[in-house]
């Protein structure tokens, strides 16, 4: 995956709260162009980092997934030296899945 620094993890971040929320509010808390975070929203729910929610199908509302957690949680790593960032992510989820299936 390929995220804009440091605004993709600046969104995801304002997420990790576990709280719903849209681009205009985001673009609002992140003191960011609208628009821009219109175009990273819907890049960040094909990666998997995001979800898009409703009520309404296109109400424009998404919200953190477990991998936008995982990504958030271990941000220091990406663009360093010898990690395979979407490994190391997919190495994380496996654990988390494997933990909760004990």
């Amino acid at each position: 995956m390929k995220l804009a620094v440091p605004t993709d993890f600046d969104i995801l971040e304002a997420l990790s709260d576990g709280r719903r929320n849209t681009a205009v509010n985001l673009s609002y808390i992140l003191d960011k162009n609208r628009s821009y975070i219109n175009t990273r929203l819907p890049i960040l729910a094909d990666y998997g980092l995001l979800e898009r929610v409703g009520p309404a199908p296109k109400s424009g509302l998404y919200e953190i997934t477990e991998k936008g957690v995982v990504v958030t949680e271990n941000r220091d790593q990406y663009r360093t030296d010898g990690v395979d960032f979407d490994e190391l992510v997919a190495s994380e989820l496996r654990a988390r899945t494997d933990d909760a299936d004990e």
